[in-house]
């Protein structure tokens, strides 16, 4: 048996791993762990087959016997950990199911131990997304034990790397799974996960699986979360490689930089809905006739189609497309004269800049300028409203994307507008985490500084507590400029405003630079407390100011040159590489190598310490130009020219004007960079002031065309008036005409005397009748008929004035009653006139009944002149009523 086991001992450790006999597997796991842990790195050969073939670890993790499978899954942890990333990578895919069904399931300890211990280290040598996707249809088993098996692993994992590493949303969504399950053991494996996802993500992962739970589910969960709430944040306890790469990086950088690491690696993970949310496309979801609706004259239906668009984007993530349109009609909206529709499109505009979040900088430009108008509203309701929207567009975007129309609405004329805006600022200050630059800082106290001095309280208040903020972003030495020149009431409210404000973003001062300054001192020290062992040596070498015309009798001062020059390459390499070979092929050349050290100490001695160095006006001597080593080599260097110097009379000359050029030009550069920032800053009052005179020239054009359009409107009301002044006077010269006429027709007929000519009669009939016996009743009818004539012509004048006043339209009002009754009046002057007509031809046997009836006649006329009269009367009545309509 003992030479059996010799034989399965020198097997490959391959075919050890796949052999029938579970104690020769077993035999190999463990040897494959000793082999492992001695290799020198992860390219080791033995690693060479494992890595070829992965379902070795299949086998040896599933193994049939549990004492092998034990030490088969540590072989798997130990070629993890010494195997580095590519075993990672290799052999996950065939190792994570048996691990979750045969290893984190095991009724032994150690083996569920272990189990645990290999998902952890393939998620440190990658990342944890692969495992978990392994992990998770472990959930759908249909033997409870591993589904609790499997929610205690995901609890581990969380807890060892937090969710910066482990993605919590495909864990969140498998949750309200489990929790239905009809064993208890899984439900209480998940709650404990539960717990530890509210340990990291707090009020956060309630959005994704929250309304999936019972009630009383989700009181159970809360008196869980209770405790949690008290405890400090959570930190992660173990480092992916990639980590612990940065960490040690950073320890041999130095120790500030491997604070800073420290303190962002201690930060707590900062994760909201928004991170866990899915995208929704809101876009598809807004109703069709949504700008129909918003172009509509009635107030009720855009605010009807705004809250439709509210009840739509009110979701924790928006997918990002075009939404242009929507944001055009947001910002019109912001101008409706009724606040209702303000207030419900201000929401919207932040339910799309939570939604959005850096998607939404595009289209900042659109809204804000519109809500910061709109602040003029003293409705605190509506303020509020606007406050959100601004705060949302804020936290989307940053401050540098929103302080140029702070600034700009920080001059404006409404206090109110000044006063919310100032508001603003002061929260986009205290949340911020981007700290301001110097540019933004010197803008924002301006601003501030000019508010100090207005006439509202709020205002100067207002205008402290911002400096306050920002001083204590900026820490007091930053604001020092800008409190100069306050006075002392001042400067105490923006003290009280610096100790209580609350910020996120500190400048951190940059006065680390220093220390690495410290160093070259140190160097030079350490430099020259060399040479002060052979001072004594080197202080008779160069007294003497003839070393240029005798190099070959001081041989070891120059022997000690050349380790200096070395030292000393990357300042003047010319003259080292091109003058130094030939001096070795000469005759002193080949002593040099001996005496290359000792040398060095007595020259850099001699150089420090001999005040008559720098008389000798040799280029090099004794300069320290301020830098660390290179000044110090080329210090020792020059006031011994030795043979292996590599640089004559000559060379240094040019060497010394090289250095006054190199002089002139670091001074012309500073003069350069001076006027350059002399004229950056001309080219930004230019900007200045050709952005204020294209302002002023918008502001006259428009101003101009508004008195264009009041001139224009002023000439057609001038063109209408005229029209009106000639209907007017047309008018007026109608009725003119007509009243003329009207006094014409009512004058008396003139007067005519009574005679045989004035009258038409017929005598010719009485003559051949009567003869001239009947002469004289003759001549008395010819009166009578003269005066029954005239009296007809003065009827028929009536008559005729009756007439003309009597217009069809009158007869149309009155319904022709009237007309009728003038008939009627009319009709006893026919009568009368018809009667005197008709006794004409009686002759003279009615001559006596004459005067009776001209008499009655004369009444007659009387009447109906004075009733002609009432009725033009009331027709001029009627007229003047029916102008003043």
């Amino acid at each position: 048996m003992g030479d059996q086991e010799e034989d399965f001992s020198s097997l490959p450790l391959p075919d050890r791993f796949t052999h029938k006999n579970w104690k020769v597997r077993k035999g190999g796991y463990e040897d494959a762990v000793k082999a492992f842990e001695i290799t020198p790195d992860e390219s080791d050969p033995v690693f060479r087959p494992f890595l070829l073939d992965s379902g070795l670890w299949k086998g040896a993790v599933a193994d049939s016997n549990v004492a092998a499978q034990q030490d088969g899954i540590n072989a798997l942890c130990a070629f993890l950990k010494f195997g580095g990333p590519q075993a990672c990578t290799r052999s996950r895919n065939v190792t994570i199911t048996p691990i979750v069904e045969k290893g984190l399931s095991s009724t032994r300890a150690v083996t569920k131990q272990s189990s645990l211990e290999a998902l952890l280290l393939y998620i440190e040598l990658d990342k944890a997304d692969p495992i978990i996707e392994d992990l998770l249809p472990a959930l759908n088993n249909k033997q409870p034990k591993i589904i609790a098996a499997t929610l205690a692993a995901l609890t581990a994992i969380v807890h060892a790397y937090g969710v910066k590493v482990v993605d919590p949303k495909p864990i969140l969504k498998n949750l309200p799974k489990v929790f239905g399950h009809a064993d208890k053991n899984v439900r209480a494996e998940a709650q404990t996960l539960a717990v530890e996802l509210y340990r990291w993500l707090r009020e956060a992962m309630k959005t994704l699986f929250w309304g999936d739970l019972k009630p009383v589910q989700q009181q159970d969960l809360e008196k869980l979360f209770e405790d949690v709430k008290q405890e400090p944040p959570p930190r992660q306890e173990r480092l992916l490689r990639s980590q612990q790469a940065v960490e040690v990086v950073a320890a041999v950088s130095g120790e500030d930089e491997e604070a800073e690491i420290e303190g962002e690696d201690d930060a707590p993970a900062e994760m909201d809905a928004f991170d866990l949310a899915e995208p929704v496309d809101v876009l598809g979801k807004v109703p069709s006739s949504f700008h129909e609706s918003m172009g509509s004259a009635k107030w009720k239906d855009r605010k009807d189609a705004l809250d439709a668009l509210y009840s739509v984007a009110k979701v924790d993530r928006i997918k990002d497309c075009h939404y242009d349109e929507i944001m055009s009609a947001l910002a019109k909206s912001m101008k409706d004269a009724n606040i209702a529709v303000v207030m419900v499109a201000a929401n919207c505009i932040e339910c799309f800049a939570k939604g959005l979040r850096h998607g939404f900088s595009k289209y900042r430009n659109r809204v804000m300028a519109p809500i910061m108008e709109r602040l003029k509203e003293k409705k605190q309701s509506m303020a509020d409203a606007l406050g959100a929207a601004l705060d949302a567009v804020f936290l989307s975007t940053g401050l540098t994307d929103c302080l140029d129309d702070i600034l700009e609405f920080l001059k404006h004329k409404n206090p109110q507008v000044k006063s919310e805006t100032l508001r603003f600022l002061i929260r986009c200050l205290k949340t911020t985490r981007e700290v301001p630059s110097k540019s933004e800082v010197k803008s924002i106290a301006e601003a501030a500084t000019k508010l100090l001095t207005e006439s509202v309280e709020a205002t100067r208040s207002g205008g402290a507590e911002v400096l306050g903020t920002l001083m204590k972003i900026m820490g007091e030495r930053a604001m020092g400029p800008y409190m100069d020149g306050l006075d002392e009431i001042r400067k105490t409210k923006i003290k009280e405003y610096f100790d209580a404000a609350e910020v996120k973003a500190k400048d951190k001062p940059k006065p680390v630079a220093p220390p690495p300054k410290a160093a070259p001192p140190g160097q030079k020290k350490a430099i020259t407390k060399k040479p002060t062992v052979g001072t004594k040596k080197a202080a008779p070498v160069t007294s003497n100011s003839q070393d240029e015309a005798t190099p070959q009798p001081r041989p070891p001062p120059g022997r000690g040159i050349p380790p200096k020059i070395g030292a000393t390459k990357a300042l003047v390499p010319p003259p080292k590489t091109g003058l130094q070979p030939p001096k070795k092929l000469s005759g002193p050349g080949g002593i040099a190598p001996p005496n290359l050290q000792s040398p060095r100490r007595n020259i850099t001695p001699q150089e420090n310490d001999s005040t008559p160095a720098p008389k000798f006006g040799r280029g090099l001597a004794g300069r320290p130009l301020g830098k660390p080593a290179p000044p110090s080599a080329l210090v020792s260097e020059t006031p011994v020219p030795a043979p292996n110097s590599g640089l004559n009379a000559a060379e240094r000359v040019e060497l010394d004007e090289l250095r006054t050029e190199r002089e002139r030009l670091v001074r012309t550069t500073e003069e350069l960079r001076s006027e350059k920032s002399k004229l950056t800053s001309q080219i930004h009052e230019l900007q200045n002031q050709n952005a204020q005179l294209i302002e002023d020239h918008t502001r006259d054009v428009l101003s101009i065309k508004a008195k264009e359009t009041q001139l224009v409107r002023a000439r057609s009301d001038a063109e209408s008036a005229e029209q009106t002044v000639q209907r007017q006077q047309r008018e007026l010269d109608r009725l003119k005409r007509e009243l003329a006429r009207t006094a014409r027709d009512q004058s008396p007929p003139p007067s005519y005397e009574l005679g045989n000519g004035s009258i038409y009669r017929d005598t010719s009939n009485n003559n051949s009748v009567n003869g001239g016996a009947e002469q004289q009743p003759t001549g008395g009818n010819e009166r009578h008929n003269s005066g029954t004539n005239l009296t007809e012509s003065k009827e028929i004048g009536f008559q005729r004035a009756r007439s003309y006043m009597t217009s069809p339209s009158e007869e149309k009002e009155n319904g022709g009653l009237e007309v009728g009754e003038r008939k009627k009046e009319r009709s006893p002057v026919k009568a009368a006139a018809g009667a005197i007509s008709r006794r004409e031809p009686s002759g003279g046997s009615d001559s006596g009944a004459q005067p009776g009836e001209r008499g009655e006649s004369w009444k007659r006329a009387a009447e109906v002149t004075n009733q002609l009269k009432a009725r033009i009367e009331q027709m001029k009545a009627k007229q003047g009523i029916r102008n003043q309509r």
